[in-house]
């Protein structure tokens, strides 16, 4: 069974492409191990797309013409995806996107999303802006698909959690400085920045780092990248990052969920952590929402005991795997959206940084009754459901009932 990988194996993304490769590789081995697909053996087809859109497209061209190849995951971002689907969907090619946050997937019969759906992100980053007491953000964001999808959802819904967007600042992938499109927002008096989830988001934590920024970076789980880190500086503590599921900076192992706990072991076992030269920030070399997009598909074609994309996609649809079985961690429950997650697998992180080095803090984590109340917009619950959220009162923190 051929499963195509598209994605930067070379350039300043590249830790994106070889961490999909890497997480791709230890499930596959896994279901191998267990009589892989139908009986058949899951192998991998690699290609670098180099964060390049022709190159991308090419080889999205290819696989997708290919008959050996049943399954596809990339091309690596919803500009790169946006161009690939209409090959994809032409070949009935089924596929699975682990870094495509925009577009609707329900305009696509064979494709489906392991990232998470960028109007679940971004609400869910404009409810901690709230709370912290955020009143007004802007947004940099490279040009096309993704920055006119998040330009026209914080404009029709920002207001909703009492907040003013203050536009939208273009970059292009050829930039490498986003000083004068922050300096706009610094004038501006933006309190909170939304940045891309690709490498160009790295530049604008270095403008803010250069800028002396005192506002808030927010984005989506490309903030993971140790690149940010690195470009960022220090500067880059009091990042939101709006993720499926990111538990590596997570001191208190004790917590990280039991499917992505076995995941990230099996992957730094075999192939180890990144270190950022400048930061120290590290990573695993794997990524478990695109070993999820793997993982969901062999469920799936096990279940129809065919490769017939018609079948495999109907079974995908239908996949409602708990959270204990996923690499992610998270409960995979595509549905008719093709949204391999839903919005209750969305946690929001809080980069920190201290003398023991980089850590995140789950901001927006359900807790129990009993809880302390130690973060500002930690979310907990009455014993019959009622939500309560950590708030600052004069001399201390404690759990209130939301306005």
């Amino acid at each position: 069974v051929k499963v195509g990988l598209i994605g930067p194996m070379t350039g300043i993304f590249a830790v994106l492409g070889i961490s999909q490769t890497n997480s791709l590789q230890v499930v596959a081995d896994q279901i191998n191990a267990k009589g892989g697909i139908g009986g058949a053996k899951i192998e991998l087809v690699v290609r670098d797309d180099a964060l390049n859109p022709v190159t991308a497209a090419n080889h999205a061209k290819e696989l997708a013409g290919d008959k050996s190849v049943n399954y596809v995951i990339g091309p690596s971002i919803s500009s790169f995806y946006q161009g690939a689907a209409a090959t994809y969907e032409a070949n009935k090619k089924l596929n699975c996107q682990p870094a495509v946050a925009a577009l609707d997937f329900t305009n696509y019969e064979y494709g489906f999303r392991s990232q998470d759906y960028y109007k679940d992100t971004l609400s869910a980053l404009m409810t901690v802006l709230e709370r912290k007491g955020i009143t007004n953000f802007g947004m940099i964001y490279e040009a096309g698909a993704t920055g006119i999808d998040f330009d026209a959802y914080y404009k029709s819904e920002s207001s909703k959690y009492g907040l003013k967007y203050l536009g939208w600042e273009k970059i292009t992938g050829a930039a490498t400085s986003h000083n004068a499109e922050l300096k706009k927002f610094i004038d501006m008096g933006a309190q909170a920045i939304s940045i891309s989830n690709n490498s160009f988001g790295a530049y604008t934590a270095k403008a803010a780092k250069e800028l002396k920024y005192s506002g808030v970076l927010m984005g989506g789980s490309g903030a993971q990248n140790i690149a940010f880190h690195e470009t960022g500086g220090d500067d880059f503590a009091g990042t939101l990052m709006a993720a499926p599921n990111y538990q590596w900076p997570i001191r208190e192992k004790a917590t990280w969920k039991a499917g992505y706990k076995a995941h990230t072991e099996a992957i730094v076992a075999k192939y180890g952590i990144n270190t950022g030269a400048k930061s120290g920030a590290t990573s695993p070399k794997g990524t478990a929402i695109a070993a999820d997009c793997l993982y969901a598909y062999a469920v799936a074609a096990n279940k129809a005991r065919s490769l017939d994309p018609v079948k495999v996609k109907a079974k995908m649809e239908g996949l409602d795997i708990p959270a204990k079985m996923t690499p992610s961690g998270v409960r995979i429950n595509p549905g008719p959206e093709h949204n391999l997650y839903q919005a209750d697998g969305i946690s929001v992180f809080e980069w920190r940084k201290d003398a023991k080095g980089w850590f995140t803090v789950e901001i927006n984590a359900v807790v129990r009754l009993n809880a302390r109340c130690s973060e500002v917009g930690l979310i907990a619950q009455t014993r019959s459901g009622a939500p309560l959220v950590c708030t600052k009162l004069k001399r201390n923190l404690a759990f209130r009932s939301p306005k």
